[in-house]
């Protein structure tokens, strides 16, 4: 039986072994993992330390043999993970939503691998199914990488292809695929709602996103029913700290002053790393209500989109901080903040001074910006 999806979908039971073995077999994970681990000592002790998180890692997979088997390994990381770069992780929303239903779910977009981490623990801990994740093969710059998304549910958006006949066939497999999962084989789904990280803090759908996704409407069914189909439950995920606040601003800095930004060779999974393991306070997730029949056009889905996500987001006194720093204080602020924080002001405020001067304000406006958006709805 012929795969339509074989070459961006998530790994299969029946390949995790085969894949496992890869991974444990390329020197590059094992130095990746090595650096990660021990710092400045896997790069200068790689003789000893590599062969050692090498049989360890062995040893740790040994007996995983299917998604759910490696997903458990994942948990056991984010447990620690959590434990070590928050100071407090929480979920509001969720009891809404039918545990045995399968959703889309579109969140907005700050972190590059934590965003759908922390939306598939929420949902693992309040015993939903966890999710197939939407990732850009612009990631994937290394087989390594590539594989261990896979294994972890991720499935692929071709976004480097840049002919238009094929950049259009890759989005009508894509939207195939989404539907397929979601509505064919009952299983949940994550997806951003925009290409790229809301790197200024604003948070708005792309309304060719939603273009994509109904691009496999047949032409017998009307978009709005199409749309309901798929069940899209908006969420938002926000961050009291953003480990990767200070790159993100020097990139816009570097945009405004230069009008463009060159990325270095593998800087996203750099990023990755970083967002993975820097201070990150207070993280909250937060489901809105699954989207209905009641929107005909890509422009209506992306404004009720906006409008929940808006509405769900959960701020935090580092936003207030940067919003008053930025703008000076304002009193209609007290109806928008209610508890407290884990982050101080004066903290925060070294924070960001710990910056370049010209990178400072863009380091503000992401935190600010969350800010406006409620202040504008």
């Amino acid at each position: 039986m012929s795969d339509p999806f074989a070459d961006i979908r998530p790994y299969r039971d029946d390949e995790v072994k085969a894949v496992i073995h890869r991974v444990l077999e390329d020197p590059e994970f094992i130095r990746s993992v090595t650096r990660l681990r021990f710092g400045n000592l896997g790069r200068h002790f790689p003789w000893l330390l590599q062969p050692l998180v090498g049989m360890a890692l062995r040893r740790q997979l040994a007996s995983v043999h299917t998604i759910h088997d490696m997903q458990l390994v994942i948990e056991k990381y984010m447990d620690r993970m959590i434990e070590a770069t928050t100071r407090g992780f929480s979920v509001s929303g969720l009891d809404a939503l039918a545990a045995d239903e399968a959703y889309l779910f579109m969140s907005n977009h700050r972190d590059i691998a934590m965003d759908p981490g922390f939306a598939n623990y929420s949902l693992h801990k309040n015993a939903h199914q966890t999710l197939r994740i939407a990732i850009g093969d612009n990631l994937l710059t290394k087989p390594w990488v590539s594989d261990l998304m896979r294994l972890n549910k991720s499935f692929i958006v071709k976004r480097s292809i840049t002919a238009p006949r094929q950049l259009l066939a890759a989005y009508r497999e894509l939207s195939a695929y989404i539907h397929y999962s979601v509505v064919e084989e009952s299983h949940p789904v994550w997806i951003a709602q925009r290409e790229g990280r809301a790197k200024d803090g604003i948070d708005r759908t792309e309304p060719a996103l939603i273009k994509m996704l109904a691009m496999n409407c047949p032409k017998d069914q009307a978009f709005a029913d199409y749309i309901a189909t798929l069940k899209i439950v908006p969420m938002a995920i926000s961050y009291e700290l953003d480990p990767c606040d200070a790159l993100k601003a020097a990139e816009l800095c570097a945009v405004e002053e230069d009008g463009e930004y060159e990325k270095a060779e593998h800087e996203d999974v750099k990023s990755i790393g970083k967002g993975i393991t820097g201070d990150k306070g207070l993280v909250h997730v937060s489901y809105g209500q699954p989207i209905g029949d009641g929107f005909d056009t890509p422009e209506a889905v992306a404004a009720e989109l906006d409008r929940q996500i808006i509405d769900l987001y959960c701020l935090h006194p580092t936003n207030r901080f940067a919003y008053e720093m930025l703008n000076g204080p304002d009193p209609q602020l007290d109806n928008l903040f209610a508890e407290s924080g884990s982050v101080g002001r004066e903290q925060f405020e070294q924070r960001i001074d710990a910056m370049p001067t010209a990178h400072r304000p863009y380091a503000l406006a992401q935190y600010a910006n969350a800010v406006v958006s409620k202040l504008d709805r």
